[in-house]
């Protein structure tokens, strides 16, 4: 992973290593100089230089010794790309987070409040959890068990289920029955949801119209009904606002101003709902 990033920073990792080292043995000064050789001669390696590149003060730089030098150093310590990998990725993490503060700020009713969404819980619970996901993903199957426990824990707590059929074309068929016959029968959908989910084989068309039809739903309406273009225009920005979030996969989870990628447990869950009740 960012194998050439990590590359691309050895000069410089090196460079700090030597400073270090020249330090221990007494030698700043001799180690400040290496060091500015060392990130210099990887600049002039990423750009291109010739070999024969020059420091500021006309000291030419033998690019093939100080190429030994990372190497070797880097064979001692091969710790320190790790380090810099943690580094990289931890810098990565908290760039995004920042960035769906921003997405769940904007685009706050789409994810918390959208027409089209089904809530199961406290549909007036001051807490909101928003779960993203698809009816063949065996992740979200298991995870069925999380919603029940958290929102029978919490009688205050609304759990939104945001419809992301990503896995096939039988999902988005699947999700096409469930969004109509959430709009025909809101007060029924969670029971929709959960036998759909949680039922046996594959989840296509015709499961998904074979439980709405034995919850009382009438086949034409329904059939009628899922030729809504809302339906589509509403799946379009979910996937629109699941790239924003950069969910990729299910289920994923907003609570709060937090993102939550993965099915990762109802303690889990549970944790993160109650931080987000402490920033309220």
């Amino acid at each position: 992973m960012n194998k050439a990033i990590l590359l691309g920073s050895a000069g410089v990792v090196v460079a700090l290593g030597m400073l270090a080292v020249g330090f221990v043995a007494g030698s700043p000064q001799s180690a400040k100089a290496d060091t500015v050789q060392a990130v210099q001669v990887a600049a002039a390696a990423d750009t291109k230089a010739p070999s024969d590149a020059k420091v500021p003060g006309d000291t030419k730089v033998d690019r093939k010794e100080v190429e030994g030098i990372i190497r070797d150093y880097l064979l001692k310590n091969p710790e320190v790309l790790l380090e810099v990998q943690d580094a990289l990725e931890a810098k990565q993490k908290e760039e995004q987070r920042l960035a769906n503060l921003g997405v769940i700020k904007d685009a706050k009713d789409e994810i918390f409040n959208s027409t089209f969404d089904g809530v199961v819980g406290n549909p007036k619970g001051k807490m909101t959890i928003v779960e993203f996901y698809d009816y063949n993903c065996g992740f979200c199957k298991r995870a069925i068990d999380d919603m029940k426990a958290l929102t029978k824990a919490d009688p205050d707590l609304r759990f939104v289920l945001k419809e992301f059929p990503i896995l096939s074309p039988d999902s988005q068929k699947a999700s096409v029955v469930s969004m109509a016959f959430h709009l025909m029968h809101p007060e029924k959908y969670g029971e929709f949801h959960t036998a759909l989910l949680g039922g046996q084989g594959r989840a296509t068309e015709a499961t998904a119209i074979k439980v709405a039809l034995s919850l009382g739903a009438d086949e034409a309406a329904l059939r009628e009904k899922m030729k809504d273009p809302r339906i589509p225009e509403a799946l379009s920005r979910t996937y629109d606002l699941a790239t924003k979030l950069s969910i990729t996969g299910t289920p994923s989870y907003v609570v709060g101003n937090e993102v939550i990628f993965g099915a990762l447990g109802q303690q889990v869950l549970a944790q993160k709902i109650e931080e987000a009740k402490t920033a309220l």
